[in-house]
């Protein structure tokens, strides 16, 4: 019986390998991992897996879009001189994935570290941004209502790191709590995790002094205006709590990046926002070259 059943399972391996040979690309697989026959007979199914995936990385448009077992890789064999052994081989999204996440990882340990003696002063162009923080470092004061700065201007100018600098200064000198969110970031984060919403959003809400950076690169809903910022900006303007911002856009842009489509009730609710942040900051903007992996 068991000769039987040995015999029965050799056949359906060498059936269904038959079968694959009728693919080039099955044999083109075989051919890169420079398997014999009886290894390639043995492992058709976990081949024929690969190719699949494969074919799903072919017209792959990001992580978001993966059909693979395992997302962002592709299931593919190993042969080495100990054996045939299944392994998982990371996509170019991927890739790009831990690259970024190490540059931002990068980028946050840089902002931490972040202090206003190592602000380049020799740029012209950013001559009233930095007299606006230096004077609002020298006068803070709690018993104040101190409007904060709604700083916008081109990718990679050093708003996030100038902000970053007065804030750290302000924590380790004038025992000031200080935090400061990206915003997309945040809104991911508490729709993925309910549990953690009323506990962050009441930190967002109380700390001395917030910052909210990379305002205008989050996608726009209902949900994240009205309810996230809006809720955020409203408790911190009744409590005349300092608040900054940081964007690429201008607060015209902002107000039309706010309208989820230009129905009049819209157009309110986007202007509330924008009276809120308008009560709350003074608008400046940071005219500069880009100054990523560059001293600041």
């Amino acid at each position: 019986m068991e000769i039987t059943f040995k015999n029965d399972r050799q056949n359906t391996l060498r059936k269904n390998y038959e079968e694959a040979l009728k693919q080039p690309d099955f044999i083109r697989l075989v051919k890169k991992l420079k398997l014999t026959d009886e290894e390639a007979m043995k492992k058709t199914t976990k081949l024929l897996d690969t190719l699949e995936e494969l074919s799903h990385c072919k017209n792959c448009k990001g992580l978001y879009a993966c059909q693979n077992a395992y997302r962002g890789h592709v299931s593919i064999l190993e042969k080495t001189p100990e054996g045939i052994y299944g392994t998982y081989l990371p996509c170019k999204y991927t890739k790009k994935e831990w690259l970024a996440k190490s540059a931002k990882k990068d980028e946050e340990n840089e902002l931490l570290k972040a202090r206003m003696k190592d602000i380049d002063v020799k740029d012209k162009k950013r001559v009233e941004v930095i007299k606006w923080l230096d004077a609002f470092y020298e006068n803070f004061d709690f018993s104040k209502n101190m409007k904060g700065l709604y700083l916008h201007g081109s990718f990679g100018s050093g708003k996030t790191f100038l902000i970053s600098a007065l804030l750290n200064e302000l924590k380790e000198k004038k025992n000031v709590e200080t935090e400061i969110i990206y915003f997309p970031e945040v809104l991911r984060e508490l729709k993925g995790d309910w549990e953690l919403y009323e506990a962050r959003m009441k930190k967002y809400q109380t700390i001395d002094i917030l910052c909210i950076d990379d305002l205008g690169a989050e996608k726009v809903s209902e949900w994240s205006r009205d309810e996230v910022l809006g809720t955020i900006l409203q408790s911190r303007m009744n409590h005349n709590l300092t608040t900054f911002f940081t964007s690429n856009l201008d607060l015209k842009e902002l107000e039309r990046h706010f309208l989820t489509n230009d129905k009049s009730d819209e157009r309110i609710k986007a202007r509330r926002i924008m009276e809120r942040i308008k009560q709350l900051s003074i608008e400046m903007e940071l005219i500069s070259e880009n100054r990523r992996n560059e001293k600041y």
